[in-house]
């Protein structure tokens, strides 16, 4: 009950920022929204266009659109991991947390950590106010860490 209370004000938000700035209310975009906030983690465009076609018919340029008004309207937050296409995730409600990107298999964890998150939102910057951030950690996750090593032993 409570995520779909959650996904109604989610909906509302989109509806009033498609009023404030012109934008047609259609069936598609309200679809995509829907398939959106229906995704745990991340997605790309692609994969969301694809899992479009078993339900309900959308173009792959209608789904970049709406992701853009997605975008616009502080619904979805872009990620662009390292040479990966760009990935996407739900964003309402401002939940605030950082990501472990593995730079041999591209995974991606998520983490929270409160003193990191206190020590970034309190410090102040000259000339500069913050409005929000995005933590981005590069390493090796513990399977390609494990193969490395492997690698390493055939080698010696």
């Amino acid at each position: 009950m409570k995520e779909e209370n959650s996904y109604e004000k989610v909906k509302e938000a989109f509806t009033e920022f498609l009023v404030k700035n012109h934008h047609r209310k259609t069936p598609e975009r309200y679809a995509i929204l829907e398939r959106v906030y229906k995704y745990d983690g991340h997605f790309n465009a692609e994969s969301l266009y694809k899992e479009m076609q078993a339900d309900y018919r959308v173009s792959l340029a209608t789904v970049y659109n709406t992701l853009e008004l997605l975008l616009n309207s502080h619904l979805i937050i872009k990620h662009q991991f390292g040479q990966q296409e760009a990935q996407y995730e739900k964003a309402f409600g401002d939940k605030i947390h950082h990501h472990l990107v593995c730079t041999i298999c591209g995974k991606v964890k998520e983490f929270s950590d409160k003193h990191i998150r206190t020590v970034i939102q309190t410090k102040r910057f000259a000339y500069f106010e913050t409005s929000h951030y995005s933590l981005y950690i590069y390493g090796l996750c513990s399977k390609c860490k494990q193969k490395n090593r492997q690698k390493t032993k055939k080698l010696v």
